[in-house]
């Protein structure tokens, strides 16, 4: 995305067909029983019939809520192994999560809720708004999530279990840093600076978050603009924030839950 590019604006075609999927993708999240399913795969893979007796209805039912999910990208399915019968265990298909979870869909939303919806679409973006707001009290925990996007980390979540939270990429010399609950990145982000320095860290004060850059090499931008290094910057739910630029740089998204 450009520089010259207002931070808050995300351009989108005017094409049709972006706002009916985008209906169809609220229409499926919005069903109670859907989102039931979503909670109970979110930590660990579940079979049809194990989803079924949790949520107490027919493996019919169960299997079409699951296919619904299935076709909006928002869970996955893989084989594995179901339970022991007279004839040992018998392959199924197991149900889970996109990588990030339920905070990666909330954050999906959040950049929706970023579009300006086109005239004629209000009921499209109450129905989005809705649909936000009834995922993020499902799933209040209050720990920011961050989500990176791209890369060979993809997808992958770390919560701000701590006040300071350390970020940067794997330093191979100090294996240890991660149970300080740094995050840390693989290898390949190379234009970021090695978590034993660090890149950046985290920073709770009261209910707020700030950011703080420490003189990184690559630099630090939030929602693509660069911020002062050793100054502490508010940072807030939805924004994007990159650890220095280009294909070797990490993108994340701060996700407070």
């Amino acid at each position: 995305m450009s520089d010259e590019l207002n931070e808050n604006t995300i351009a989108i075609s005017n094409d049709p067909d972006f706002y009916k999927d985008l209906s169809e993708y609220l229409n499926v999240l919005s069903n109670p029983t859907r989102l039931k399913i979503l909670k109970l795969i979110e930590h660990q893979p579940k079979e049809v019939r194990e989803i079924a007796k949790e949520i107490d209805t027919s493996y019919e039912n169960t299997k079409k809520h699951l296919d619904k999910l299935l076709n909006t990208g928002v869970i996955k399915k893989e084989a594995g192994m179901g339970r022991q019968t007279s004839k040992g265990s018998l392959p199924v298909w197991k149900y889970s999560l996109i990588p990030g979870g339920m905070e990666g869909i909330i954050r999906n939303l959040s950049i929706f809720s970023n579009i300006d919806i086109r005239i004629g679409e209000e009921e499209l973006n109450s129905k989005l708004k809705s649909v936000r707001s009834m995922l993020e009290n499902e799933n209040k925990t209050r720990t920011p999530v961050l989500i990176i996007l791209g890369g060979d980390d993809d997808g992958k979540a770390w919560p701000l279990e701590e006040s300071e939270v350390k970020i940067g990429r794997e330093d191979q010399s100090a294996s240890d840093i991660e149970k300080d609950g740094s995050v840390v990145l693989s290898p390949s982000y190379e234009a970021v600076t090695r978590v034993t320095k660090p890149h950046g860290r985290f920073i709770k004060r009261g209910d707020d978050w700030y950011f703080e850059d420490c003189r990184s090499t690559g630099g630090s931008y939030i929602n693509n603009k660069k911020i002062q290094a050793n100054r502490q910057t508010p940072i807030k739910d939805g924004d994007m924030l990159d650890l220095a630029r280009g294909a070797k740089g990490a993108r994340l998204i701060f996700n407070l839950g």
